[in-house]
């Protein structure tokens, strides 16, 4: 398995992933076994790439089989949800921190295939993710849709985030969830930093 940052050509890999798994068209018996709901365009996931450096994939040979998104709040904050979390930023205080856009980021969405869930793709990747985002930020942040608890058990309890509150968007009911950057990624089998 690799792990390494996408690149432009990795695009279509990554696109076709998202549609097998994004909550308005993934499949009736893979829904309970978790979704992703930020719908990205090429465009965007090309500003991803080549903005931020924060698309990270996990390929299998040549076949991209899962990927993870880190950025800036400045990148996300073209769409509401995002612009509603970056408004709460300085009512919300982890790790003793007053968080802001500076001294943290907007972790995922997250998308594994299915046949690779449940094995060390989730701890590789996010800790691939962790260690080129830990350069720029020290807090990680995330949110997950309440419907969708198989990811929120992975990211708690096998990746260590921590719930920091709940709150409510468009009538969904989201955690908010935090990670210390200076932690290593439990469970992780890459090699030294």
């Amino acid at each position: 398995m690799q792990y390494r940052n996408a690149r432009i050509e990795d695009i279509p890999g990554v696109a076709r992933l998202q549609s097998m798994y994004h909550v308005s068209t993934i499949s009736p018996e893979d829904k309970p076994d978790g979704f992703v709901t930020t719908l990205f365009t090429e465009a965007q996931f090309r500003e991803l790439i080549e903005a931020e450096d924060g698309l990270a994939i996990a390929c299998a040979g040549d076949e991209v089989i899962a990927y993870a998104m880190a950025a800036s709040w400045h990148y996300w904050s073209a769409w509401p949800l995002f612009q509603h979390m970056i408004e709460d930023l300085p009512n919300v205080v982890y790790l003793g921190q007053r968080l802001s856009t500076e001294n943290s980021y907007q972790y995922g969405p997250i998308c594994i295939r299915r046949d690779y869930r449940g094995t060390e793709v989730l701890p590789n990747l996010f800790e691939f993710s962790r260690r080129q985002m830990a350069k720029r930020y020290p807090i990680l942040i995330t949110f997950i849709n309440t419907r969708n608890p198989r990811s929120f058990r992975a990211h708690t309890k096998k990746l260590g985030l921590e719930v920091i509150k709940t709150f409510t968007f468009n009538d969904n009911l989201y955690y908010e969830l935090g990670y210390d950057m200076s932690k290593p990624t439990p469970n992780h089998t890459l090699g030294p930093e």
